[in-house]
């Protein structure tokens, strides 16, 4: 088989097609939005609203009603319930993420197992991109494009909010409203991602693009660019392992991501561990080889 026929061959089916579309634009949302989660510390929030979504998910099916409205709402009042128990109480956001959204998700298996005829737990915790239809493709399309222009347009806030907090409020941003935004952000985000990997991976794609392009520069324009480059590349290739591997879609995707991470952080100058220990190991034997080179200027003139 030429190279030719081997990219074109997937494309030739409508639902592949449509798969591949859904899977690059949440991918794409899911890896602007992680670099500001990554540089915020708020990677454990992606993965509570992820996990919080399903008991939304699990009743928007059994009502009748697109999944991605029981899912936002869901998503969102996770995160208020988490900002509620952090304010009213002397608990550490990581134990008050914890206990919200196991309990969210615990009821979302509840509600999932007692209607077993009706819900397809498999489909909800690792997605059914394969059986989008066109009005779930132009629903990601949409979220994902919404999602997109506020980021951009509140993009310069959203960035002081993330490396300085303090100077935020100090010039007169609304700081509380700025986190409040993000985190609205990162619930539709999830909504989007579920249909490409389901609840169960796609906090990967809010963490990996932006953890892996942080490990590549120290800009953060081009840590953006990056993101959205790798998770683009991630996709496709996930796509393609699918189909010709015959193995899970989503999961397809997040592990090509998990591949570029290892080897970005195992070889990627300057900060890959690979490197680092070449880099150590070199200005060990730089003054020893000085030493030596200038040591036989003098045994010449003996």
């Amino acid at each position: 088989m030429d190279l030719l026929t081997w990219l074109t061959e997937p494309l030739q089916y409508g639902f592949l097609t449509r798969a591949l579309v859904v899977t690059i634009a949440a991918a794409v949302v899911s890896a602007v939005l992680s670099c500001w989660l990554i540089l915020m510390g708020w990677s454990l929030m992606g993965d509570a609203v992820s996990h919080a979504v399903l008991p939304g998910v699990a009743l928007a099916y059994i009502v009748g009603l697109p999944f991605s409205i029981g899912a936002f709402v869901f998503g969102a009042g996770a995160v208020a319930l988490i900002g509620v128990v952090r304010s009213t109480t002397k608990l550490k956001p990581d134990t008050v993420i914890g206990v919200v959204f196991t309990a969210l998700f615990a009821a979302g298996l509840a509600i999932v197992s007692s209607t077993p005829s009706q819900i397809d737990l498999l489909h909800i915790l690792f997605g059914n991109v394969l059986g989008v239809t066109d009005g779930e493709l132009w629903q990601v399309l949409i979220l994902g494009a919404v999602t997109l222009a506020v980021v951009l347009f509140k993009r310069r806030d959203l960035t002081l909010l993330a490396f300085d907090r303090t100077h935020a409020h100090v010039i007169g941003l609304n700081t509380k409203f700025l986190s409040a935004l993000l985190l609205g952000l990162l619930a539709l985000s999830v909504v989007v991602g579920l249909q490409a990997v389901g609840i169960i991976l796609v906090v990967a794609m809010l963490i990996t693009p932006g953890a892996t392009a942080f490990l590549l520069t120290r800009s953060f324009d081009r840590m953006l660019v990056l993101a959205v480059g790798i998770t683009v590349a991630a996709s496709l290739a996930g796509i393609y392992a699918s189909y010709y591997l015959d193995i899970s879609t989503g999961a397809a995707v997040v592990l090509a991501q998990s591949l570029v991470f290892t080897v970005v952080y195992l070889v990627a100058r300057p900060n890959g561990v690979l490197w680092q220990r070449l880099r150590v190991r070199r200005s060990r034997r730089g003054p020893s080889a000085r030493a030596h080179v200038g040591d036989e200027p003098a045994g010449a003139v003996s």
